[in-house]
């Protein structure tokens, strides 16, 4: 799985398994320059990695093992943010049954990022708020000294 850096424009690998450390290493995956029409077009099936101009790496590939890519956008709220690719060990032909798999399992870790990243920003927003000690010093309408105190009469 990769996250897509805005600043950089490259592919950031986010997880993975069964890939060596040395192909993750390989160098900086450009967004441009590694299967780039997965972002911009939706799913791409390479059969053949060392026949095909759109990798970046192929030499990397072929060295790791890699015969076959499936590479899936992950959209959320209909914004590119990385993608999920599948690699195979013998030259496949991707079915269409396949690759909807793959663009579920692309949809459903698009949602799982976006609820990190939001309860991330609400955990940070609590920390703030426990940080401040004195009421009045949050932004918006200021307390008076007797708000929120019990009244007796």
């Amino acid at each position: 799985m990769f996250l897509y850096n805005r600043k950089t424009k490259e592919l950031q690998v986010a997880a993975s398994t069964g890939l060596s450390k040395e192909y993750l290493d390989k160098g900086p995956v450009s967004a441009l320059k590694s299967i780039a029409a997965s972002l911009e077009e939706g799913p791409v099936a390479i059969s053949d990695v060392m026949d095909d101009p759109r990798l970046q790496y192929p030499e990397a590939a072929k060295k790791e093992g890699i015969a076959s890519i499936l590479s899936v956008p992950i959209v959320i709220h209909s914004r590119i943010m990385g993608a999920l690719r599948v690699y195979t060990a013998e030259k496949v032909e991707f079915t269409l049954d396949e690759v909807n798999f793959v663009q579920a399992i692309s949809q459903i870790t698009g949602l799982a990022v976006d609820l990190f990243r939001a309860n991330k920003g609400l955990k940070s927003s609590i920390e703030v708020l426990k940080s401040m000690r004195d009421p009045k010093t949050l932004p918006g309408k200021r307390r008076t000294p007797y708000e929120g105190v019990a009244q007796y009469a």
